[in-house]
């Protein structure tokens, strides 16, 4: 698969969901765990840190990529979860 950056797909909010954050959000000192939805998610998977100071540079960073975000919302979280397995430094090989 090759890596192209893109925009993320409106609504979409598998990033914010599936993903393991393991430093402290606003609300969430211990970091978020994969599979809770991030509390500043808003109903319409729109993150409501987005232009905030408060955004965490985890968050800032990420970039939606084809290999990450796939062609549905479905796949993201799909590829996502298979991502979050595969680096789980708990994961018993």
């Amino acid at each position: 698969m090759h890596s192209s950056v893109f925009e993320c797909r409106v609504g979409c909010g598998a990033c914010c969901i599936v993903v393991s954050i393991n430093s402290p959000l606003p609300g969430m000192p211990h970091g978020k765990p994969a599979g809770i939805r991030c509390l500043h998610l808003t109903q319409e998977n729109h993150c409501s840190l987005f232009n905030s100071p408060e955004r965490p540079q985890v968050c800032s960073s990420l970039k939606p990529m084809k290999d990450m975000c796939g062609e549905t919302n479905e796949e993201a979280f799909h590829i996502l979860s298979v991502m979050e397995i595969l680096t789980d430094p708990y994961r018993k090989s």
